[in-house]
């Protein structure tokens, strides 16, 4: 799950450095937050990013994880990036993508040939790239004129709920933690606007993206809800006391939002962003 926009300063190598050896112990852990989330129309998040592309023969998934959107994909050639092994052997476990194309590489350098796709998908993942303008340029360069980029970015929590508390709840952890258990800024603020968005885009070759915000729903008894919203980056250092405290502290207090049945609200936003290759 996306943590706090970057600052450029941070090298990308030490940034992907940081999600590879979190991923590696926690390969599932997008799918395992999202897959029970619910847009309004009761689809999943990887549900409405599919949509997207739907009708497309060959689709690319960036940072395509566990597989779990490809699984979810139809089209005649599928194919896979990710910067983790851990994640990508999960993967090749699916029998629905025994023919896809699976390959540990980083987006700013993509192992297929020009045109090689009618469309790229990318669900949570390009907010943390580094250096995105290149990943811009190269999802640009496998894509055939006109092909499509679909892409799903983080938001916000919704006021008053679980996500919100939880929030401000590990923002205080993470204050008090030292350095060492402080997860290095990730990816590139652009990415977090529509104008932003434009100008990583745009200069690659694609029109003006479209961007629709989509409120999503996690609620469920307090257990489930803490099992999704813990998965996020930020927790992943924290020392197990630490972890321990943020659970009992967010358990207390969510108790006060739950209703007559038990279930504790948590909702968030994200962007779902569609480009065009011109």
């Amino acid at each position: 799950m996306s943590a706090a926009p970057t600052s450029p300063a941070v090298p990308t190598a030490v940034q992907e450095a940081f999600l590879k050896a979190f991923h590696a112990e926690r390969p599932a852990v997008t799918a395992d937050a999202f897959l029970a989330g619910r847009a309004p129309d009761g689809r999943s998040s990887y549900e409405i990013l599919s949509d997207r592309v739907a009708g497309a023969r060959r689709v690319l998934d960036l940072g395509c994880g566990d597989g779990v959107l490809l699984a979810r994909t139809e089209g005649r050639r599928l194919a896979g990036v990710d910067l983790s092994p851990e994640a990508l052997a999960l993967a090749r476990r699916r029998p629905s993508l025994r023919a896809t194309a699976l390959a540990q590489a980083r987006a700013q350098r993509l192992p297929f040939p020009d045109g090689a796709f009618d469309a790229c998908v990318c669900h949570m993942a390009l907010m943390l790239m580094g250096d995105v303008d290149r990943v811009a340029a190269e999802t640009a360069r496998v894509l055939s004129p006109g092909g499509v980029l679909a892409c799903v970015v983080g938001g916000g929590p919704l006021g008053g709920e679980a996500y919100e508390l939880f929030s401000g709840l590990l923002k205080a952890a993470v204050q008090r933690a030292p350095a060492e258990q402080r997860i290095p800024p990730l990816g590139d603020r652009r990415t977090h606007s529509r104008e932003g968005l434009g100008a990583i885009l745009e200069p690659a070759g694609f029109g003006a993206p479209d961007r629709e915000t989509v409120p999503i729903d996690l609620s469920g008894p307090v257990d489930q809800v803490w099992a999704a919203l813990s998965g996020i980056y930020d927790v992943g250092p924290l020392d197990p006391a630490a972890v321990s405290r943020l659970r009992e502290s967010f358990v207390r207090e969510a108790a006060g939002l739950a209703g007559p049945d038990g279930r504790v609200p948590c909702g968030f936003t994200v962007h779902v962003v569609t480009a065009r290759l011109r």
